[in-house]
């Protein structure tokens, strides 16, 4: 049996098995492997697994991939975790750093010991004020692709029962996100891949927000590029200026900011804590 080392860390409680490749040569990430660790009651435990390794153009090369095996798209939280594991593999030197994440190239920055911010690409499609089907009625939706594709509905907008507004949700925690969520992502609308899905509430100058992820195929405790996703619909639709500040379900803060030149978003980053949980070593 070989003996792997890996560092635990979580990004605003969105937590990943992270590997250092250059330490660990012999590791081969595969679908198997992957559940088999993130299993929470069999393995390490953890929304997904993360590798990087060092790269002749860029600081590092990141891989994520989802906690059921399958290679995932960009993960907000996860590159803001790879960015400070860089650091402390001393893959860059300094505060900033250039790494490759699904063949693109993103940059990134430690700001203290704890937060670290990741700076996005421009999202790639956008669709706002569409009504989608799930819960037994229409649902006011927007979709947002950060890097990730991202459905976002304001808490409001879906109704407790029936067709009665006065019977809509108000609080974002009274939500069964994982049974509405859950239907969201594997409706027919969104094939073959399905969609990540986020619900928001607006909560005085800040937003609360609550997700389920693809992949996971469970509620997260954070999402990265869906709190960007949620940051630019709540600054289009709802009047958030920028910077946005996103609460997760733990009360852990994330901070959106952007700049809108012709209705386009740009400048995009993702601020918020990425924190080392502890470091081990197992046999597989």
């Amino acid at each position: 049996m070989e003996k792997y080392t890996f560092t635990k860390m979580n990004g605003a409680g969105n937590d990943f098995i992270m590997f250092d490749l250059d330490e660990n040569p012999g590791l081969r990430i595969s679908t198997e492997f992957v559940k088999k660790i993130c299993s929470r009651q069999y393995g390490i435990g953890a929304d997904g697994v993360i590798s990087i390794r060092t790269d002749d153009g860029k600081d590092f090369v990141m891989e994520y991939f989802n906690s059921d095996g399958s290679l995932g798209s960009l993960c907000g939280n996860g590159a803001r975790c790879a960015i400070k594991f860089a650091s402390l593999k001393e893959k860059f030197l300094g505060n900033e750093t250039s790494f490759i994440c699904n063949t693109t190239v993103y940059n990134g920055k430690i700001q203290d010991s704890d937060e670290v911010t990741f700076y996005l690409n421009q999202p790639s499609k956008e669709k706002y004020n569409f009504k989608i089907k799930a819960h037994n009625q229409l649902i006011n939706a927007s979709f947002v692709d950060t890097g990730s594709p991202h459905i976002v509905i304001l808490i409001t907008d879906i109704l407790k029962e029936g067709n009665n507004p006065n019977l809509s949700y108000k609080n974002l925690s009274d939500l069964d996100v994982l049974d509405i969520g859950r239907e969201i992502r594997y409706s027919k609308d969104f094939h073959p891949d399905g969609v990540n899905v986020n619900f928001i509430e607006l909560y005085g100058d800040k937003l609360k927000i609550r997700t389920y992820e693809r992949g996971v195929e469970n509620e997260t405790l954070a999402c990265g590029t869906g709190s960007v996703a949620a940051a630019i619909v709540a600054n289009k639709l709802y009047g958030y200026v920028t910077p946005v500040v996103l609460e997760t379900i733990m009360g852990d803060t994330l901070l959106v900011e952007f700049s809108r030149e012709n209705d386009a978003f740009k400048n995009i980053s993702l601020t918020g804590p990425a924190k080392v949980n502890f470091i081990g070593t197992f046999e597989f």
